[in-house]
């Protein structure tokens, strides 16, 4: 990728539940590379009230308009957050993108049948985490053993307040977006990607990948932002 001097170039990284900000770093190091200013925000994950708080803290850091990104929950985020008048437009990497009054909790309250069901374990103390023995098969299939391991053994509690937040006011009504569809996920089907993705209007890629696509394709991910970059970017002209 050559540079990007002169084209819109801050671009905020939204984490999904169970992980951190640090599953960012090879889309991060891409960009980068090619001229982006990059933030990568770390949700506490506790309430998505929170989580929009942090978030809008990253955007009003930067200079000049922003694209907002969100991998999983983190598409939650970023429909919440990307209201704020600096974010020019929203990309979605396997991540829900609910409409107004829709949170995680109601987009997988009814699951289609045959859908894979995400080996989360009863709440502790208000928090989630997913079964250990079941991470890589179910978060991270097509990431080397070692390092789907250390996913596993590194989780972050995912409040259950988080998956209860609703949307007020969902900013893909309002934002051009795009919708990176990962094809091998089993934590959100395939088939409720492809319908939020048609239902936001976004401009859609498919890539084959497990549900952390965004750290086993970093290339196909960070070319779908600096696509959507350099889109809104000549639409602001």
């Amino acid at each position: 990728m050559g540079s990007v001097t002169g084209t819109l170039a801050s671009i905020v990284l939204v984490h999904g539940g169970f992980v951190d900000g640090s599953g960012w770093k090879g889309v991060y190091d891409i960009l980068t590379r090619a001229g982006f200013r990059v933030s990568v925000v770390q949700n506490p994950t506790t309430s998505l009230e929170d989580d929009v708080a942090v978030t809008a803290r990253a955007i009003d850091a930067l200079d000049g308009p922003v694209i907002l990104v969100g991998h999983s929950y983190g598409g939650v985020v970023i429909t919440a957050a990307g209201t704020n008048p600096k974010v020019a437009g929203l990309v979605y990497i396997a991540a829900f993108a609910p409409d107004k009054g829709e949170s995680v909790a109601s987009l997988i309250k009814n699951p289609v049948p045959g859908a894979p069901v995400p080996p989360i374990l009863p709440p502790q103390n208000g928090f989630l985490f997913l079964d250990r023995a079941k991470f890589a098969a179910s978060f991270a299939a097509d990431l080397d053993p070692e390092e789907a391991t250390f996913l596993a053994d590194s989780q972050v509690p995912w409040g259950v307040a988080a998956l209860e937040g609703a949307i007020k006011q969902p900013a893909w009504r309002m934002k051009p977006s795009y919708y990176l569809v990962a094809k091998q996920d089993h934590m959100i089907p395939v088939p409720a990607q492809r319908s939020m993705a048609e239902r936001a209007g976004s401009t859609v890629i498919e890539v084959a990948g497990s549900h952390a696509v965004y750290v086993s394709k970093p290339a196909e991910v960070a070319g779908l932002i600096r696509r959507a970059a350099e889109e809104v970017a000549r639409l602001a002209r």
